[in-house]
């Protein structure tokens, strides 16, 4: 989108912290109201996939086949997406200038905090779904705890791999190797 596009711009030259809604606004030729209607904060404008990003997880144990646990099917989305080259998985050189806004402000590192937080949560409850487990059966919340946090950890080290120089196939590779984490609790809960 337009508006999320001159923010990124603007978020670049002066960091994130430093740009304002209406600057935003002014250069993407909008009102700061329109702004606002597509992107309720400016972290928003920032991570203007984050829906997507919430619910990739969730969605891989909804559309995954019936004798298909949950952490194969984890495992089988983040094989996928390194194979197309998801631009989520930030596997490009670019993507550096990205991490780096996040670690030069304290919103943008919240916001990531939070969205570790909302994507945990909607794949403990598409496990609870899928396994037709109670609320009081804490095995779904900590199997989406385990298996979001080696997808955590696993775009981390993109991350810190990439900010420290090494090439993206390069990275790409090794991360391919270390997505057998997922097998390592493919075993744990019910189908």
């Amino acid at each position: 989108m337009a508006i999320a596009d001159a923010a990124m711009g603007l978020f670049v030259a002066h960091g994130f912290d430093r740009v304002t809604v209406a600057e935003v606004a002014d250069a993407a030729r909008v009102s700061i109201n329109t702004v606002f209607n597509y992107f309720p904060t400016k972290e928003d404008l920032f991570f203007d996939r984050q829906a997507e990003v919430v619910d990739r997880l969730a969605g891989a144990v909804r559309q995954r086949a019936d004798d298909e646990s949950p952490a194969a099917a984890v495992r089988r989305l983040f094989l996928d997406e390194l194979r197309r080259n998801e631009p989520t998985l930030g596997l490009s050189a670019e993507a550096a200038t990205f991490w780096q806004l996040v670690d030069d402000s304290p919103a943008l590192q919240a916001r990531l905090r939070l969205l570790g937080e909302q994507t945990e949560a909607a794949l403990a409850a598409a496990i609870t779904e899928s396994a037709g487990a109670g609320k009081r059966d804490a095995t779904p919340r900590l199997l989406a705890a385990v298996l979001a946090g080696i997808d955590r950890a696993l775009h981390a080290e993109i991350r810190h791999r990439l900010q420290s120089g090494d090439p993206p196939d390069a990275v790409r590779r090794d991360i391919r190797k270390a997505a057998g984490a997922f097998e390592a609790v493919a075993g744990l809960g019910a189908r």
